[in-house]
């Protein structure tokens, strides 16, 4: 098992890539902090998990709020003893152009940037007591290419990936790596919903997005879980402050 006895913390761990992640790292041995706003969702993410025979629990965050963050670190601590891992994975899909209200502007922010910020912040704190650990962030594909009214989505998936080197570079010296996953389409309930909206079928849709790839479909969460396995895992020792596009190629098209 590549993460036996290692506790993660995985933001948006109720769904798509980060339930994923969340069950994946369970099968490899992790004990796992499902942490979200869904109740209901985190909750069968740990129930799935324990189904299993793994090791989790739910905790309720908005990674907005500074107190809610310190809370779920130390709630990881006194459950499991220590923080090894931590994947920021919660996000806020609020997808505009000029048009957005600075709400609009605070929400992206607080919960991409500085949500992504103040969860590293705490779990690193105590991950130098454990003489090191690795955070994984995760961005998008968005932040390499334009689109139409991705404005206040696309600007935080890029600040993520700058983000990730600076964070590399101050917490090296505690033995912290710092990397960042950046997913491109990806076909979760979130996408399902989507599609509903736009009033159009999943086959057209993948169509469509797969189309755009060298690969020629759109992903799973779990092709995205792998990477953030592996950037996590001390299988990847010499690795910090690098950017792994899971895209299918896509951006390589732009």
């Amino acid at each position: 098992m590549r993460l036996k006895d290692k506790v993660a913390i995985i933001t948006g761990a109720a769904s798509g890539i980060g339930e994923g992640t969340a069950l994946l790292f369970a099968e490899e041995g992790a004990k796992v902090v499902v942490a979200d706003r869904d109740a209901a969702g985190g909750e069968n993410t740990v129930a799935q998990i324990r189904n299993q025979g793994g090791q989790a629990i739910f905790a309720a965050v908005d990674i907005s709020q500074e107190a809610d963050c310190a809370r779920v670190v130390a709630e990881a601590v006194k459950t499991f003893g220590r923080v090894d891992i931590l994947v920021n994975d919660a996000a806020a899909f609020v997808l505009k152009g000029l048009d957005a209200t600075v709400e609009d502007w605070h929400r992206s922010l607080g919960t991409n940037v500085i949500g992504t910020a103040l969860m590293s912040r705490f779990a690193s704190e105590q991950m130098k007591k454990n003489g090191g650990g690795s955070i994984v962030n995760i961005s998008s594909q968005s932040a390499f290419f334009a689109q139409p009214e991705f404005l206040c989505y696309s600007s935080t998936k890029a600040a993520i990936v700058h983000m990730t080197r600076l964070m590399a570079l101050d917490l090296a010296p505690s033995k912290i790596r710092v990397n960042t996953v950046c997913p491109g389409t990806i076909v979760t309930r979130a996408t399902l919903g989507h599609v509903a909206r736009e009033g159009i079928t999943l086959e057209q849709f993948e169509a469509t997005e797969g189309g755009m790839t060298i690969l020629g479909r759109t992903g799973v969460p779990r092709e995205v879980a792998y990477a953030i396995l592996f950037l996590a895992s001390d299988e990847a020792s010499f690795i910090t402050a690098a950017c792994l596009l899971v895209d299918g190629g896509r951006t390589a098209l732009s």
